[in-house]
């Protein structure tokens, strides 16, 4: 918790001192491993880096036979909710927290299958459905979760990657990054129906995703009030969000984040009519900070947005 807190204060003094946009979050960071776990999955530790979940199904059998974990029940999730109560006191009822991580329960699905299974069985009818059965048992505990969260923390800023600070009043955001691997009509089948869900649930939702995923970007418009989209660049950059958003009050906000200096201008000078930015910059160092203003509004100057 005290790195949390410590955290916050950087944000809040850089806030104070700096001419900037940022509002300070207190987030409750996990790596991307809490909802597998919940459902069985081991988890491998590292001395130098996130830990992670790794499969323990193979087989549609073996899917039918996992059940829908309780959230309290469940360690790592219950944990999430202490340490947000915890912070929250401590920082006071009017701070800002930040959400742990959020996957989508079919992202979340690939993490308990084996993935060289997996993808045999999205083509396999009788495997289909069970993987079908599975995903949807994560997407109800990832449902389950959010509305617990929005219950005990009305201050939650929902953008949990990259961490850019977004109205609690906002629909939840997700990080959705296996549609990189499949056609759009597999994406269809198996993962935006419970994207649907959750914005129809919530009133809309964000989305970070750093998967080669521009074939989807069609179908992610599908999406009712999908407003907000963190598009880590993959191997075409950022040149297919200019392309194939139109800017229209359906565009999603961009949100950017780890984007190159010199990568910064192309998509404000070809962006269509009507789309709108956040660049968001992580650092702890007020000089760095301080650089980067001033870099991205000479940049935003010359775009003339």
């Amino acid at each position: 918790m005290r790195e949390i807190v410590e955290h916050y204060a950087r944000q809040v003094k850089m806030a104070e001192q700096l001419d900037t946009d940022l509002v300070p979050v207190a987030k409750l960071q996990t790596a991307t491993h809490i909802y597998a776990a919940a459902f069985g999955s081991p988890i491998k530790t590292f001395t130098d880096d996130n830990p992670c979940a790794l499969p323990f199904v193979t087989t549609a059998e073996e899917a039918d036979k996992i059940e829908e974990p309780d959230i309290w029940s469940s360690p790592g999730i219950a944990r999430i909710f202490e340490l947000g109560e915890k912070v929250q006191k401590e920082l006071g009822p009017d701070a800002y927290l930040g959400p742990c991580d959020m996957q989508t329960g079919f992202d979340t699905a690939c993490l308990i299958w084996d993935k060289s299974e997996l993808y045999i069985a999205m083509v396999d009818p009788e495997q289909s459905a069970a993987l079908q059965r599975l995903s949807g048992k994560c997407a109800r505990f990832f449902k389950r979760v959010l509305t617990e969260l929005r219950r005990a923390f009305p201050q939650m800023s929902w953008c949990h990657c990259p961490g850019a600070w977004s109205p609690p009043e906002m629909g939840p955001w997700m990080s959705n990054d296996e549609c990189g691997a499949v056609s759009p009509p597999m994406f269809e089948q198996f993962m935006l129906p419970e994207m649907i869900d959750l914005a129809e649930a919530f009133g809309g939702i964000g989305m970070h995703c750093c998967a080669d995923a521009e074939h989807q970007f069609q179908s992610f418009k599908k999406i009712p009030n999908f407003y907000g989209f963190n598009r880590v660049a993959a191997k075409q950059g950022y040149a297919p969000l200019v392309e194939q958003f139109d800017g229209s009050d359906q565009t999603p906000v961009m949100v950017l984040a780890w984007v190159p200096d010199d990568a910064m201008e192309m998509p404000l000078k070809r962006a269509p009519e009507g789309m709108r930015f956040i660049f968001f910059y992580a650092t702890n160092d007020n000089a760095d900070a301080k650089r980067w203003l001033d870099l991205a509004r000479s940049i935003n100057s010359r775009t003339a947005l």
